[in-house]
């Protein structure tokens, strides 16, 4: 069996990537940073255009009617730009919920690009991008899974270290809205949302990590001390090493997990949670690596590293952190 990606989806991903590296670019991420809403202004468009956010609807409504092994590799070119839109939210979460739940309405809007979606998790304390969507899905509680307008719930923004991802606290009255399942339906639903929040979390994770590295290695090449390139001596090679080796070890995770999803696998939960693991110390690792080579000047806002560390920062705890994740996995293993 051929295990890697088709020359199709390569060609996607660089399609992708070279989107982001025109409307993307890190004066756009700073625009969005300082915008009311966090966004990065006209990026959306685009990735709907070519199918990014609607890649798992039907093509009767509107979509590719892909899997998320296809998705896997555009969102990690969306963390590798340090994206600022839902787009984990979205088309990784949404998309395949609103598909399976059968509401059609909002999902061939939300598949064109039309509307913007947030979804609420019982187990998470905030939704992400909660005050510029059109429709909020509220997953878990009461064993319910509801598509609500916007329009008739309360948010509140909360601070984020983010500013690329805003954060909301929701608060809403059940009866408004529509009910997509209840009961046993809808906790499989909220389990594969969670799930694919945490893939695709993880995904963008691999790219910010790769990001920092590249960042990292550049300015190590540049930054002279005692007369020579920094990057030549030793301890900064090592320590630029140690993150390249953490990040090679979270990709073969990261896609197995979206394989694992794609095929229903009866180990979901234990590969999504692994993928987590490995992507948020990747993260982490470079995110440590970048500001220990840099120095306090990584960590201001005029440099470009902060773009991507403090992301890599929230994603590492966004939907389940490293020793929820962790613990996950003791537990598919019967080891607690």
């Amino acid at each position: 069996m051929d295990f890697a990606f088709s020359d199709d989806q390569r060609l996607f991903q660089q399609t992708v990537r070279e989107v982001f590296d025109k409307e993307c670019a890190t004066e756009h991420l700073r625009a969005a940073w300082a915008s009311d809403d966090g966004r990065v202004a006209g990026v959306w468009s685009k990735l709907a255009e070519i199918g990014v956010v609607g890649l798992m609807a039907p093509e009767g409504e509107g979509g590719m009617g892909l899997d998320d092994v296809d998705l896997v590799l555009l969102l990690e070119e969306s963390g590798r730009s340090g994206l600022c839109d839902p787009l984990v939210e979205n088309a990784a979460v949404a998309v395949p919920l609103l598909r399976d739940g059968g509401d059609g309405e909002w999902l061939s809007r939300i598949a064109s690009g039309d509307a913007l979606a947030a979804v609420g998790f019982a187990s998470e304390p905030y939704v992400v991008a909660a005050g510029a969507a059109d429709v909020l899905l509220l997953l878990g509680a009461r064993d319910e899974v509801w598509a609500v307008p916007t329009g008739e719930v309360a948010t509140k923004e909360e601070p984020a270290l983010d500013r690329g991802r805003r954060l909301f606290r929701v608060s809403w009255s059940p009866g408004s809205g529509t009910c997509l399942a209840r009961g046993a339906d809808a906790r499989a639903l909220a389990d594969a949302a969670f799930d694919r929040a945490a893939l695709g979390t993880a995904a963008q994770l691999v790219g910010l990590a790769d990001r920092m590295i590249e960042i990292t290695a550049e300015y190590a090449k540049e930054r002279e001390q005692f007369g020579k390139p920094i990057g030549s001596f030793q301890a900064v090679k090592h320590h630029l090493a140690n993150a390249l080796l953490k990040l090679e070890f979270a990709r073969p995770a990261v896609y197995r997990a979206a394989h694992s999803i794609a095929t229903d696998s009866p180990d979901r939960a234990r590969d999504v949670s692994m993928a987590k693991v490995f992507a948020g110390e990747a993260g982490l690792l470079a995110a440590k690596v970048g500001l220990q080579v840099h120095g306090a000047i990584g960590y201001t806002w005029e440099h470009d590293l902060h773009l991507f560390m403090k992301p890599a920062w929230a994603r590492a705890a966004a939907y389940g952190d490293i020793a929820w994740h962790r613990a996950r996995v003791a537990r598919c293993l019967g080891l607690a």
